[in-house]
């Protein structure tokens, strides 16, 4: 769940002076994020040691020419997003990053890329000279044989986007936990935290809306240890840092829609 397919490897680019073959990037914005990174984009921004800019970021993921993994942070937000949405319809888009804009180049990558650069050596982590023995650990996935926080995010983003597939294990014959009086615990706990969202504001990205079929919305919600994952006119899932791989299906009963609906309109949407 933490590998990312990329695209075809660009020409190298120069930036902070070495060549990189791109092979993919994400936006590190409050509306989308690798939530790998985060339960929010504060969190996200800090994990790269970056400031929480509103405007966010993109991370540019490739290699130099000794194959060492690098992960180019620029401020050309626009460029990055351009490049996404063209990558996501299957269409073809050279991302060359102009030296300018990147902002620090960061060893490693912080998600697992299924593609490589052609004529290089493997990817591996850069090697730090003599005079960088202080440089920062290379970025890496997380352990997928493990279960925790970087887990139960990346198990929600399968969710989010494998929705019909998930839902589909899941007949109205089923039995839901319930959101009502007496859920199961964690879930109960859940349900109170995102409550308290709509009258105390989580940080930006804390709830996430995106398009869904229909009038629908997508909704992603996060808190310490928990996420959510829900259509508004539909049921959620709940994943636990407590509950290794379990993922909970919540019935909407008489709750969840009115909880949904004003997650959904105090949510961070993509522009």
């Amino acid at each position: 769940m933490a590998t990312t397919e990329g695209t075809p490897p660009t020409e190298p680019e120069e930036s902070g002076g070495d060549a990189l073959y791109v092979l993919t990037a994400v936006l590190l914005t409050p509306a989308q994020f690798p939530s790998v990174l985060g339960d929010d984009f504060p969190e996200a921004c800090a994990a790269l040691g970056l400031a929480p800019y509103e405007a966010g970021y993109g991370l540019v993921l490739g290699q130099d020419g000794a194959g060492a993994r690098w992960t180019v942070v620029t401020d050309d937000v626009s460029l990055v997003a351009c490049a996404v949405a063209a990558w996501d319809c299957g269409m073809e888009y050279e991302l060359a990053v102009a030296p300018r804009s990147v902002l620090v180049s960061l060893p490693g990558w912080p998600l697992a890329v299924a593609v490589a650069a052609p004529g290089v050596p493997a990817p591996h982590d850069p090697v730090p000279a003599e005079a960088r023995e202080a440089a920062p650990r290379a970025l890496a996935p997380p352990d997928s044989g493990e279960w925790g926080p970087a887990q139960r995010r990346l198990g929600a983003d399968e969710i989010a986007l494998q929705w019909a597939a998930w839902r589909s294990r899941i007949s109205d014959d089923d039995t839901f936990v319930p959101s009502g009086q007496q859920p199961h615990g964690g879930v109960r706990r859940v349900l109170s935290e995102a409550r308290a969202y709509l009258d105390s504001p989580p940080p930006p990205g804390r709830v996430r809306s995106a398009f869904a079929s229909g009038e629908a919305r997508t909704l992603r919600a996060d808190g310490p240890g928990w996420s959510m994952v829900a259509r508004t006119d539909d049921i959620a899932f709940v994943l636990l840092d407590e509950a290794p791989g379990e993922v909970l299906p919540v019935g909407r009963g008489p709750e969840l829609p009115g909880l949904l609906t004003a997650l959904d309109d105090l949510a961070v949407r993509p522009h």
